[in-house]
């Protein structure tokens, strides 16, 4: 099983203005399938080291997560650990003709393979492998509701 995905987008947006959108981890329950809201610890904003908590949600069930910043670059790259050793979640951006190329890529880091291993035992394949589709479904879904949003945001002159 491949623990790890990525996908992009071409946004008709700088690097910079997308950066300061994904950044900015209050709104991603605007565009993520799942997440649902995220809010910073008090007096955190987005820098190397910045904690967070995210709520997400599906018809089952409910849950928050507990996440800090590893990488904080304007521009170039925006990303988080879950859990302090679980999942890397990140953006990335590229200059390109029309636009900005936005990457977002996740995986599945050991820490939260042994997690999963411990809590779940004999189910902790499918619970990876579940997390790990979803993953799949949900990336191009928040990719595409950047875009969206982001491009109208610039067609307004937003």
């Amino acid at each position: 099983m491949n623990l790890n995905y990525s996908d992009s987008i071409l946004v008709n947006g700088t690097p910079e203005t997308l950066y300061d959108m994904v950044s900015d981890v209050t709104r991603m329950g605007e565009w993520s399938p799942i997440c649902t809201a995220c809010w910073w610890d008090e007096g955190d904003s987005p820098q190397v080291g910045a904690r967070f908590t995210g709520r997400n949600e599906l018809p089952e069930r409910t849950w928050e997560t507990r996440s800090q910043v590893v990488a904080a670059d304007r521009g170039r790259e925006f990303a988080w650990v879950v859990g302090d050793s679980l999942v890397r979640w990140g953006y990335t951006f590229s200059p390109v003709d029309g636009g900005t190329q936005m990457t977002e890529s996740w995986e599945f880091l050991p820490g939260g393979i042994a997690m999963f291993e411990s809590k779940y035992a004999a189910d902790a394949q499918a619970q990876i492998a579940d997390r790990t589709k979803a993953a799949h479904e949900g990336i191009p879904v928040t990719l595409a509701a950047i875009k969206a949003v982001a491009e109208a945001a610039r067609r307004s002159g937003a």
